[in-house]
């Protein structure tokens, strides 16, 4: 018997039992749903991830003191202050692998202007900083290094501090504003970013001058921390080990000494962010599989019914000169049109899940041809494991046997 003709007679049998075969295709249409809809989440957030922090600034290296906890152990105030002047202009001197750097001195407080007061971070930066940050000027400019050498105290106004210091949309460039008590000139405002992968907001900052910040607000001789910029993302990480050697060098270790400063990219952030958006995104995939499996084991139960049902009907045609082979696929092909029909109609309910979520709930989707691809995958291999051993139960049957079936 050809192929086409078993396709037919598979059809039709399919067809003369149209609610159970939906029943059927149940569990394959809820799982292929399922794990579309699940992958295209957990695509969409590695891919929000990636742009959140390329918008930080993907190339970023940032370098802080060894203070905090090693081992358990709380380390004295001291390891706090291992950052300097004198490590930053020798960094600026012999790193090559770096293309701008800058000093970061920060402080939390009130910032206030007439009546109204905010809370946000105060960051003390070189002109640099905008660079290497992916930060731009809306309004106004920004402080020169001139302004940084003479300490004066002009500032950069994020959105959200804008927003709250002058509510009625008053322009804030030339407006006075304090900082705690420190009086600063607004001389221009950044363009909004949102918040980030953290869900951190980059607009309720203030930046100016480090000097200004370092001697006049907070009154401190060392560097709360070192960004820099790596030449390109692919030689970010060998820009670590430069920089690691030259702050070794800055600092006099010996090579026994355990460092008393760390350095981080932007890169090892994201490898680490995107290992754990993996690691919940197969644990959702593996949860949503679960539906194939019963799907699968469904059909293996619907088909061997299936089979009991028409062992008569088997005898005869066996009787009529088909073959086993030809009973076997008669049912393998059954079986595989009920779970490539339900990965079809899953598919198309994946995709509108996904969609509806993305415009309802808003969340970050991305989807892909690979998600797609390997449910249909599923369904054809779901049909063939599940449709084979009841289809061979049938191309077993001895057709005297099955012609008494009652």
């Amino acid at each position: 018997m050809n192929l086409s003709n078993l396709f037919k007679i598979s059809f039709r049998a399919i067809l003369l039992n149209k609610m159970r075969t939906l029943l059927t295709m149940l569990g394959i249409i809820i799982g292929v749903a399922s794990v579309i809809a699940m992958l295209a989440i957990g695509e969409g957030s590695k891919q929000s991830i990636k742009d959140s922090l390329s918008s930080m600034g993907s190339n970023i290296i940032t370098i802080r003191p060894g203070a905090g906890r090693q081992g358990g152990v709380r380390l004295d105030m001291s390891a706090s202050q291992t950052l300097t002047l004198k490590d930053l202009n020798f960094l600026s001197k012999n790193a090559n692998l770096i293309t701008e750097i800058s000093p970061v001195v920060n402080g939390s407080g009130q910032s206030i202007h007439g009546a109204n007061n905010w809370p946000t971070t105060l960051y003390g930066v070189t002109p640099e900083y905008l660079s290497i940050r992916n930060l731009e000027i809306l309004d106004g400019s920004m402080f020169t290094t001139q302004e940084v050498n003479s300490y004066s105290k002009v500032c950069i106004l994020g959105k959200t501090v804008i927003d709250n210091l002058f509510p009625n949309g008053e322009n804030p460039i030339g407006q006075i504003i304090r900082f705690n008590k420190i009086p600063l000139k607004v001389i221009g405002t950044l363009s909004p970013k949102g918040e980030n992968a953290f869900g951190q907001d980059q607009d309720n900052i203030i930046l100016a001058p480090f000097t200004t910040i370092q001697k006049r607000v907070l009154a401190i001789t060392y560097l709360n921390s070192i960004v820099a910029s790596a030449v390109s993302e692919e030689q970010a990480s060998n820009a670590v080990d430069q920089l690691t050697t030259l702050m070794r060098e800055s600092h006099q270790l010996n090579s026994s000494d355990p460092d008393n400063f760390n350095i981080s990219s932007q890169q090892e952030i994201l490898s680490t962010m995107n290992s754990t958006s993996e690691m919940l995104t197969i644990l959702l995939v593996a949860i949503a599989s679960i539906s194939l499996l019963v799907g699968g084991i469904g059909i293996m139960n619907i088909m061997y019914v299936s089979v009991k049902e028409r062992t008569r009907e088997i005898g005869l045609r066996m009787a009529v000169g088909a073959k086993g082979k030809d009973i076997l696929m008669q049912f393998l092909i059954e079986s595989i049109l009920i779970s490539f029909t339900g990965g079809a109609i899953g598919v198309l309910i994946g995709l509108i899940s996904t969609y509806s979520i993305k415009t309802f709930a808003g969340w970050p989707v991305s989807i892909t041809l690979f998600s797609i691809f390997i449910s249909f995958a599923v369904c054809t291999v779901t049909g063939i494991f599940f449709g084979w051993y009841p289809a061979k139960k049938a191309s077993d049957l001895d057709p005297i046997d099955a012609l008494r079936y009652e």
